[in-house]
């Protein structure tokens, strides 16, 4: 059996993450993005791309040759589309950036899109299009990961699990958001599985020759199975070419392999927004919304299921109560903030890390 979580103020995890990056060299204003990110993320209960990815970020910004410094910019424009180079900064802050400039365009041409390269991991993409909601918009994401799919039958990493996100304003929250990669799991959720000593759900994973396996390590030193087979296997790798094919970036194994060396600045991104107004009366549209989200949420459950949910609803409901009660974190992800805070001579915030409330198993 794992351990128990520990449930930790999210105030103080913010606070600690934020100067964790500040230790690395980043400005106030991209320490506190990153913070902002990654708590968001384990708010919403993605946990891969929240606290678990810390030591990573730290490792390529301090050895890897991420620049804690660097600027993105706009090096082409065309109409309401964008080439964006991220100037080897850490992936937030370029995409932040591009994610900023469609919105300012959106409204002026109604749709805008942005390809982001000179990149670096992003965390959940869900951040990016949500900010697109506040103006009325839809916002779309996707990003390029390494390869760590196979193509349907094969028994090789060829493809990134790449992900799409998209966030549709509603009348309240919450508003249909969708993040999701086209592999079955996420990587890092592996990773915490690995972490926690627990065997994978069948149909996660395969091992290095393409064989099913429930192992986490085995499965790390494998293949992520695409979701729905051939379906998922062809969205990763048209995901994958529209972030790295449009800005120029590496593509599938020019950008290395899962576990090896990593070259920073690799990464690429695709963001988009569409005004609504454009389109259609946005009370309208964002009433449509709701009223869809509704009628999902009333859909009569089938045998065994206590209720249905609709996009981004288990992640609202998620913020809810860890706002409330604390985020629940393992102790080897806390321990592990937590050696990183002393190696970069950071004093953990006085209340809310350890000793934390039990959140169980």
């Amino acid at each position: 059996m794992s351990a128990p979580l520990l449930r930790i103020d999210r105030a103080s995890l913010h606070s600690l993450t934020r100067a964790l990056f500040a230790a690395c060299g980043m400005d106030d204003t991209d320490a506190a993005l990153m913070a902002d990110t990654l708590v968001a993320a384990d708010l919403a209960g993605v946990h891969s791309h929240g606290m678990l990815r810390v030591p990573e970020y730290v490792r390529r910004i301090t050895k890897g040759g991420v620049d804690p410094r660097g600027r993105p910019r706009i090096v082409r424009e065309f109409g309401g589309c964008l080439l964006v180079d991220g100037g080897n900064s850490m992936g937030q802050v370029g995409v932040r950036f591009a994610m900023d400039q469609v919105i300012a365009r959106a409204r002026t041409t109604g749709v805008a899109v942005a390809a982001v390269r000179g990149s670096n991991h992003c965390g959940a993409v869900a951040y990016y299009p949500a900010m697109a909601l506040e103006a009325d918009q839809i916002g779309l994401a996707t990003t390029h990961s390494l390869p760590i799919m196979p193509p349907f039958g094969g028994a090789e990493r060829l493809i990134g699990n790449n992900p799409l996100a998209i966030a549709l304003p509603s009348t309240a929250p919450p508003h249909l958001i969708f993040d999701g990669a086209f592999s079955v799991s996420a990587y890092g959720k592996v990773k915490l599985y690995e972490q926690r000593g627990e065997p994978l759900p069948e149909g996660w994973a395969f091992d290095a020759e393409g064989r099913p396996t429930t192992d986490p390590t085995t499965a790390l030193n494998g293949l992520l199975a695409p979701v729905g087979g051939p379906k998922g296997a062809a969205l990763g790798m048209i995901m994958g070419m529209l972030a790295a094919m449009l800005s120029g970036a590496s593509y599938g194994t020019e950008l290395g392999a899962a576990g090896s060396h990593v070259h920073a600045g690799q990464d690429s991104q695709l963001v988009a927004a569409i005004q609504v107004v454009a389109f259609e009366d946005p009370a309208v549209f964002r009433t449509r919304v709701a009223g869809a989200i509704e009628q999902i949420r009333a859909c009569k459950p089938a045998p065994g299921v206590d209720r249905v949910y609709a996009p981004g609803e288990l992640e609202h409901l998620r913020r809810q109560e860890y706002r409330r009660d604390g985020i629940p974190l393992s102790p080897q992800t806390l321990s592990a903030l937590l050696e990183i805070a002393v190696s970069l001579g950071v004093e953990p915030p006085a209340h809310g890390l350890p000793g934390s409330k039990s959140a169980g198993n």
